[in-house]
């Protein structure tokens, strides 16, 4: 992996070519996705997909004068490219380059890679390596669509993934619970040792995501095709859409959802436009909580990342998290150290849950383990890795839907500990909130005041909160929602 990450950060450090022509970070990603789909055809052997005369030869040959015209060409003609994959990724595609020299700068230094190395270690490494990248640079902002991989890959253990699985993630991001889903799988079976009729169809139809952002969509597509995944708008892959329409119904049933669902109010206020959800709100996590309970079929498991608020919020948010745990067995809630997501200040766990047969009762308990309590302040002297999730995945067991006998095995560590057991009565004592703790935290005592940004992002989560209950308050009081929108509580 050494020289994969060589790479990856010599991709990076050519972002500065570009600064001087007032790229972003994100619109960086997105160039480079461009250029690299066409070395990455070559160095694949997928070349057969790309019409001739606009392939990463077509690219290098060129004069530098001459070549920028030629890339902005491409990039026109392959959004209207007849092989889907092609064309999704170009679609609208126009280049954030403006001067010749620039381009032709990056087209050498890509060229000059080490992509023999790069092909031993895997491309996809290489690419995830590269989102990373833009992901922990603050100023892109592109933390908002990638889940740091040592949490995803602590979830993914959990959840065992397996062939007979038709895994969905609603608010795909960069693909990265769906690829990570794939590696494990891959690791526990023979999946090329199956005959190929058995191999197209896990390949093809397995998976399957939806994401709201057109560049972030271009790099799901990306990721997948360079982790060997299949994008096929009729069957599979990560469809550009919005979970929170009808679009959803092209996702269709699972029976395992992992998912980190994007944190505030729907773009442009106001609510989902689906017209099947049975608790309207603004409020984007409570949505697709919904949709995941609703999407999962009999005896299928989920894994979604929620913020704190989810826990707590009162009004339609009590009702929902009622609903879920009469349609589901929310066996086990995971809190989360703060610091390890782009919004440092946003408190945030990781919900457990497995649809049962009926519409009442399914929850008999919920296990909490705390690892937010007395945890370093993660960033880059501490950083987050996957060892600290070892003692949760050992308490949690070997059962991926948190089975009765396999609650029945798990110890409650008592006020001392971390991992404890809840009933069902003693929640509905609670009014039905999880937001479940009993350590004190010391290391909240010691170190420095939080950053400016933090605490105003924490502000913005309670006021957030707080104007939700105030809309459900005022709509159960029989206030009209128009009125409400234009006074500005719905927006």
């Amino acid at each position: 992996m050494t020289r994969t990450i060589d790479i990856v950060q010599k991709l990076w450090n050519l972002c500065n070519d570009l600064r001087d022509d007032g790229v972003t970070y994100h619109q960086y990603v997105t160039e480079l996705t461009y250029l690299l789909f066409l070395k990455m055809a070559k160095e694949t052997g997928q070349e057969g997909q790309l019409p001739e005369g606009r392939r990463w030869d077509d690219l290098k040959a060129r004069s530098a004068p001459e070549r920028l015209d030629h890339y902005r060409q491409t990039l026109l003609d392959l959004g209207k490219h007849t092989e889907p994959l092609v064309r999704m990724i170009y679609t609208d595609a126009s280049s954030f380059v403006r001067k010749p020299a620039t381009l032709s700068k990056l087209v050498t230094d890509i060229d000059a890679l080490d992509w023999y190395s790069a092909k031993e270690e895997g491309l996809g490494d290489l690419y995830e390596g590269l989102l990373a990248k833009n992901a922990n640079e603050k100023k892109s902002g592109a933390g908002q669509y990638f889940t740091p991989r040592p949490l995803i890959d602590a979830i993914v253990a959990v959840m065992q993934p397996s062939s007979d699985d038709v895994i969905q993630d609603p608010a795909a991001g960069t693909g990265g619970f769906l690829i990570a889903a794939d590696h494990y799988v891959r690791e526990h079976e023979d999946v090329y040792g199956w005959p190929e009729a058995k191999q197209r169809e896990y390949f093809e139809s397995t998976f399957h995501g939806m994401e709201l952002v057109p560049d972030t969509h271009r790099l799901a597509l990306m990721n997948l095709m360079l982790h060997g995944l299949a994008n096929d708008p009729e069957r599979s892959g990560i469809r550009l859409g919005d979970t929170l329409s009808n679009d959803y119904t092209k996702l269709g049933k699972a029976s395992l959802i992992l998912s980190n669902p994007p944190f505030g109010t729907k773009k442009g206020g106001g609510t989902p436009t689906r017209d099947d959800l049975t608790f309207v709100t603004s409020n984007k996590q409570f949505a697709f909580l919904q949709h995941i309970y609703r999407a999962l079929k009999v005896h299928g498991r989920a894994a979604v990342i929620l913020p704190d608020n989810v826990l707590f919020e009162s009004g339609i948010g009590k009702q929902i998290r009622a609903d879920l745990m009469d349609k589901c067995s929310l066996h086990t809630i995971l809190r989360l150290p703060t610091g390890i997501f782009y919004a440092q200040g946003v408190k945030t766990n990781v919900l457990f849950l497995t649809r049962t047969p009926g519409e009442k009762g399914g929850t008999k308990e919920v296990w909490v383990y705390d690892l937010r309590a007395n945890m370093p302040q993660f960033g880059k002297r501490t950083p987050f890795t996957r060892d600290y999730f070892a003692d949760f995945e050992a308490a949690f067991g070997d059962d991926p839907t948190g089975g009765p006998d396999a609650l029945a095995q798990r110890v409650d560590t008592g006020e001392a500990g971390r991992f404890r057991k809840f009933t069902r009565e003693q929640i509905k004592e609670r009014g039905d909130s999880l937001d479940i703790s009993w350590l004190k935290d010391d290391s909240a005592d010691q170190g420095e005041l939080p950053e400016p940004a933090q605490l105003a992002q924490e502000t913005l989560t309670e006021l957030s909160g707080a104007m939700e209950e105030l809309r459900a308050i005022l709509l159960e009081l029989g206030e009209d929602e128009t009125a409400l929108e234009e006074a500005g509580v719905l927006s």
